[in-house]
């Protein structure tokens, strides 16, 4: 997507260790024809791919699932970071955000993912692959399949694209960056 690759190199800001922000056009300030643009990407790239629901982790992957799944015509699935006190049937996951440095306990309930479903998964960002593995683990909990995973997004040099790959994933990111060294954005 040259759109967004642009967008990364003209309105990303890059801090020191290997985080990058995209805040004027993604996650605080939405730019919706981009996202409709990238929703129709993932719709595209997972064509024919037997998935029947998006799930994303909330906040940041909230805006891109929602497009996916209003293309595919599919429903789109939240898991909170935060445990509801009216939450049924719970999965939970422990998951380490690279950008906060913190670990969550991720949830959903399993009336929301089950053995029928094929799943796609969609985020804004992927660095280490950590968000994913939960995913993994949730989706293993409830015996959901996973189609594919669906980044926004992939920081190449933090290797979590290789390793969902070398598990036997299929990974589509609609922009790669290869380093942010010295605080200059380089993309694949």
């Amino acid at each position: 997507m040259e759109l967004l690759k642009q967008r990364i190199l003209e309105d990303g800001k890059c801090y020191p260790g290997g985080i990058l922000k995209v805040d004027s056009f993604i996650n605080h300030q939405m730019d919706p024809d981009l996202m409709c643009r990238i929703g129709e990407e993932f719709a595209r790239l997972y064509e024919g791919s037997g998935i029947n629901k998006i799930v994303t982790i909330e906040a940041s992957g909230i805006a891109p699932a929602i497009m996916t799944g209003a293309v595919m015509h599919l429903p789109v699935v939240f898991v909170k970071k935060k445990q509801p006190k009216t939450m049924e049937n719970m999965l939970t996951s422990v998951i380490h955000s690279f950008t906060k440095d913190r670990d969550y306990t991720v949830c959903i309930s399993a009336d929301f993912l089950s053995s029928r479903d094929h799943i796609l998964f969609i985020d804004d960002f992927l660095a280490y692959g950590n968000a994913a593995l939960g995913i993994i683990d949730l989706a293993a909990q409830a015996g959901a399949t996973i189609e594919g995973f669906g980044f926004i997004i992939e920081k190449a040099f933090q290797d979590g694209g290789n390793r969902l790959r070398s598990m036997g994933y299929r990974v589509e990111s609609l922009a790669r960056v290869a380093s942010l060294d010295n605080c200059q954005i380089s993309l694949l």
